[in-house]
């Protein structure tokens, strides 16, 4: 692991984001509640914020991290037939939560993918990306639109 022991603490702040495709009925399963495994958003919603907090167990080199907010939101959007995912995590500490962010992405999308996949086996998890960090020595970044 990087020695991040002489950095300052400060706010750090991670959006990312990423998307689960898959067919219209499948999606129409999840909007209405009718998974046979239950309640296909807010299992991924809980999966995600707990992969945020164990995302240092996860990746090897990654700082285990006190996070002070983690906000996952889950959208339908029927125009693509997709479920659009979106982590934001926070914490006042040495380094960044860019990898919580991004783990919580991944896990949530992982979970929607194993909460229906016995009616959509090609369903494609992709764009998982980082959108925004903020906090540092670095400073803002934001992804190119």
């Amino acid at each position: 692991m990087v020695d991040v022991g002489d950095k300052a603490e400060t706010h750090r702040v991670a959006v990312a984001r990423g998307r689960v495709t898959m067919q219209a009925a499948t999606l129409r399963t999840i909007i209405e509640g009718t998974a046979k495994k239950g309640d296909v958003l807010g299992v991924a919603q809980v999966a995600a914020i707990m992969a945020a907090k164990k995302t240092s167990d996860l990746v090897p080199m990654c700082h285990p991290l006190s996070l002070t907010a983690i906000n996952v939101r889950l959208e339908p959007d029927e125009a693509r037939s997709s479920i659009e995912i979106e982590a934001r995590v926070e914490t006042h500490g040495k380094t960044g939560v860019e990898m919580e962010a991004l783990t919580a992405v991944s896990v949530a999308a992982l979970t929607i993918y194993d909460m229906v996949k016995a009616i959509d086996r090609g369903m494609t998890i992709d764009a998982i990306h980082l959108a925004h960090k903020s906090g540092g020595k670095s400073g803002n970044w934001d992804a190119e639109q």
